[in-house]
């Protein structure tokens, strides 16, 4: 083989396993053999061993109701276990539940996840009110305030790559436009809009950082203003009460400041 030249092997069956997964993604409801089947442009018989045994090993679970398959949570708690992220989840899960608690908002912690940010921990405001993520979520990084925090703080080859791969399927990208607006997002050290998709909804989110000084995630409120005269945190004490709790996750994580 002449040098430089890059070997690819070839392993079908680990190829089908992460297509089943991957397609179960946007079904969380779960799909049957046969709709996979459908879906992925392969055949029954391709695919069923396959599904079963990756079931036995624990990485899908069945419905005993109607057979469908779904992503089960042996998955999250592996990717867990084997990235920083578990490490974070537990320095921000109290830090959350009290920020939740005294703010009367539901909040949510997103990380880098090549193109997108995702949602690994989520705390549910405690009264009978809320809107919150779900655990797991894909945020987009272009178009969301967690996103953007993530970009602002990245190093620049960080960045670059993100925004290159959050592109790909995209509308056509300003960027100098959002150049601008990480550049204030970095110098206000944070960032606040108000919901393009729900309203009622104000976005405010603050980087947490890791001990090497770089941001490990965004730490972000969806606060919902209620119009009954019930809310006793207004949006200004909550952006003081979240970006506090930032600087004790980033604290925990053993950042010396930024």
């Amino acid at each position: 083989m002449a040098s430089g030249t890059k070997t690819t092997y070839a392993a079908p069956a680990v190829e089908k396993a992460f297509e089943v997964l991957e397609l179960l993604e946007s079904y969380p409801g779960g799909l049957l053999v046969s709709e996979m089947a459908v879906l992925l442009e392969r055949s029954v018989g391709e695919l069923f061993r396959i599904v079963v045994v990756v079931e036995q090993l624990g990485y899908l679970r069945k419905s005993p109701k109607d057979d469908r398959y779904s992503v089960a949570y042996k998955l999250l708690d592996l990717a867990y276990r084997s990235t920083p992220a578990e490490n974070l989840v537990d320095a921000a899960r109290p830090v959350m539940r009290r920020l939740a608690v005294d703010t009367g908002q539901s909040c949510h912690l997103v990380v880098l996840n090549e193109g997108s940010g995702l949602v690994i921990a989520r705390e549910h405001n405690p009264g009978t009110r809320g809107f919150a993520l779900r655990l797991g979520a894909a945020v987009e990084l272009i178009g969301s305030c967690s996103g953007k925090v993530l970009l602002a703080f990245s190093p620049e080859e960080v960045r670059l790559a993100a925004i290159a791969r959050a592109a790909e399927d995209g509308a056509p990208l300003d960027r100098a436009g959002l150049d601008r607006q990480l550049g204030l997002i970095r110098k206000a050290g944070h960032a606040q809009r108000k919901s393009p998709i729900t309203l009622g909804v104000t976005d405010i989110s603050y980087p947490v950082f890791g001990f090497d000084g770089l941001v490990a995630a965004a730490l972000t409120i969806p606060f919902l203003r209620l119009i009954d005269g019930s809310q006793t945190v207004d949006l200004d004490a909550a952006r003081a009460l979240l970006q506090t709790a930032a600087g004790d996750i980033s604290a925990t994580l053993g950042s010396s400041g930024t």
